[in-house]
């Protein structure tokens, strides 16, 4: 899920995508141009979850075939180029910065999930306990020190000089309105920090370092939150096939139980299911294009 451009948007696209995504392989060998078959690209096609899903797409009628991608910026290209029907392996900023890096009109038609980034304190349980603590550290790196920054505005530990910011960093916080200081490391460290007993905003690939787990988490980015709806994962199509019926179908299959259970399995349960309406995924996609557009 990485096309990057904009300096501020380039590694926070690519460390949040890596969080969800990983190098897939072709699960269907079937090349042909038979419109009956919906062509369907992700970077984990060999995930447990595509082979369910293909089973429940049978049953409902649909012929699809997962095309696998071993880097993030070609599903897009091909979906542009006409060489895929749908695509499904990015969350909306990644598909924002694309469209306004590339001048596409790519579309979100349905959710699948957000991989939350989490607030986690070996001495506390509570964002009370935290805020008692006075200090969190979170990822220096732009891509996850804007996400976490905003992990903690949502948790009411921090305020920002502005509403809104897509990409806040330390100097943006109002240390004067805020309950904790913020204190910025090299994402390694945040583990350190963690074991050391300060609170911490840890990225999912460092979890297994600090012996947690995404349940252990004190607080965690909200869906429902405009500040982490940008990182929620979407179908996505052309702008002339949005409404299309079948691929309408594709996200009711993929919230199946029974795939549902495969994702789980899949990401070892840190996904969490996401179901925010097509209407409401282009909303937010315009909002982050025109924060993007602002930033460049």
């Amino acid at each position: 899920m990485h096309i990057r451009r904009n300096p501020l948007l380039r590694t926070a696209v690519a460390v949040t995508v890596a969080l969800g995504l990983t190098a897939g392989v072709t699960a269907c060998a079937d090349d042909g141009n038979d419109d009956s078959v919906i062509t369907i690209g992700s970077t984990e096609a060999d995930k447990s979850q595509w082979k369910v899903f293909q089973e429940k797409a049978e049953e409902a009628g649909l012929n699809v075939e997962i095309k696998g991608f071993t880097d993030y910026n070609t599903p897009n290209r091909a979906l542009s180029e006409g060489d895929l029907d749908v695509n499904q392996f990015q969350h909306i900023l990644f598909l924002a910065d694309y469209n306004v890096n590339s001048n596409a009109d790519l579309v979100p038609f349905g959710a699948t999930q957000i991989f939350p980034l989490g607030l986690y304190f070996k001495d506390g349980t509570t964002v009370a306990d935290v805020e008692e603590a006075g200090e969190v550290v979170v990822p220096s790196d732009t891509t996850n020190q804007g996400r976490a920054i905003n992990v903690l505005v949502q948790a009411g530990l921090v305020t920002l000089k502005k509403d809104g910011l897509l990409s806040p960093t330390p100097a943006d916080i109002d240390t004067d309105s805020s309950k904790v200081t913020v204190t910025a490391v090299d994402a390694s460290q945040t583990v350190t920090a963690y074991q050391d007993g300060t609170p911490a905003v840890i990225n999912n690939n460092f979890l297994e370092g600090a012996d947690v787990t995404a349940a252990d988490a004190v607080f965690k980015d909200d869906p429902s939150k405009p500040e982490a709806q940008p990182y929620i994962n979407v179908w996505v199509t052309t702008a002339d096939q949005v409404d299309n019926a079948d691929y309408l179908k594709l996200v009711e299959i993929f919230h199946d139980p029974e795939v549902q259970a495969a994702v789980q399995e899949d990401t070892n349960g840190s996904a969490v299911e996401v179901t925010t309406s097509a209407e409401e995924l282009q909303e937010i996609l315009a909002d982050t294009e025109a924060k993007i557009k602002e930033q460049n």
